[in-house]
């Protein structure tokens, strides 16, 4: 049924847990290579590639991961926190849409399709993009003095607040309260994504911890005393370990988990390196800066990085030889200031 399907599509979408598609023999690969004309777009957390690529997550967990929980600044009672709006999916699924618009483009040029690959994280660290350019020449040093700080504040306990200084609901009481928020651990802080039922259990299991609540959902004797109350034990609880302990021990559970960073870790993350999340740009007088790579990559050099941007007013005699302007033309627009030349 799959391949008669397959025979007269132009497009799939696979939004799979990683792993699962190659288990089933409908990984991106496998397909493209017996539909040569079909155009395969892929979702995935945190990338293919990396230590965290078989990790599952939720838009608060990427958010967390990514540096734009931090970048947004929103803190509720003294811990970071996600708006409301689950921008990180939006942004993957905006950055999958124009993937596959490209390569529908490209398959009318060619005749052949392509693998679209869109990250969760990178669509977030996309939305922090004014945050993740720095000088590698003036900026590096500095940045990597400001990461000690922060691991010197996380072992000593300081809270976000101060962390944050050293760096130039509409959800239903149950997820806001318990399930789906950030935590304080003993050093720094984690996100939590359990939104489904199953989730709540593992989270629950992974703590050793009880909820009567789950089995009867709706009953009275569950109200905002009782969650408060559960939400100071979970709390407690949380905060005897590390934020590494705990994200060994839901990862190890299948509960999404990350610990809250800050954009200006992205710089040196290995999951940002192993996917090619950044780039280096060499400017000619500025020296040398990373940035982020294309939020979208396409097989075959669909998407490349683009260099730095020519000096202001270089280009203005080949852009309007390209429009059909001659010399003696370009010329009179130069004398009369209507463009500039540099």
């Amino acid at each position: 049924m799959i391949d008669a399907l397959l025979s007269w599509a132009d497009v799939v979408l696979m939004n799979f847990r990683p792993g699962l598609a190659e288990k089933m023999g409908i990984d991106s690969k496998t397909l493209h290579a017996l539909h040569p004309r079909l155009v395969i777009g892929e979702i995935t957390p945190f990338g293919k590639q990396g230590p965290d690529a078989s990790l599952s997550a939720m838009d608060i967990v990427v958010q967390a991961r990514s540096g734009l929980m931090a970048a947004m600044g929103r803190i509720v009672d003294g811990r970071p926190a996600p708006g409301e709006p689950v921008i990180s999916d939006y942004m993957a699924a905006m950055s999958l849409a124009f993937g596959i618009s490209s390569a529908l483009f490209r398959r009318e040029r060619t005749g052949v399709g392509g693998i679209v690959d869109v990250s969760l994280m990178k669509a977030a660290m996309t939305l922090t993009n004014n945050q993740l350019v720095r000088s590698e020449d003036l900026d590096r040093d500095k940045h990597l003095e400001r990461i000690e700080l922060l691991n010197r504040q996380r072992r000593d306990g300081e809270s976000f607040e101060t962390q944050m200084g050293a760096i130039p609901t509409a959800r239903v009481l149950p997820l806001r309260a318990i399930y789906f928020r950030t935590y304080e651990a003993a050093d720094s802080t984690i996100a939590i994504a359990c939104a489904s039922r199953a989730l709540q259990v593992r989270f629950l299991k992974a703590l050793d911890h009880a909820d009567p609540s789950l089995e009867s959902p709706g009953d009275a004797r569950y109200d905002d005393v009782y969650y408060t109350t559960l939400q100071a034990e979970i709390e407690a609880k949380i905060r005897s370990k590390s934020a590494a302990e705990w994200v060994t021990i839901l990862n190890d559970a299948g509960v999404p988990v990350s610990t809250v960073k800050f954009p200006i870790e992205m710089f040196e993350d290995p999951q940002a390196e192993a996917n090619g999340m950044f780039y280096i740009v060499e400017h000619p007088t500025a020296g040398r800066f990373r940035v982020l790579s294309p939020p979208v990559s396409l097989d075959n050099e669909g998407f490349r990085a683009p260099p730095a941007t020519p000096p202001f007013a270089s280009e203005t005699r080949r852009l309007l030889g390209e429009l059909g302007f001659d010399e003696p033309g370009i010329q009179t627009l130069l004398d009369a200031g209507v463009t500039r030349s540099g």
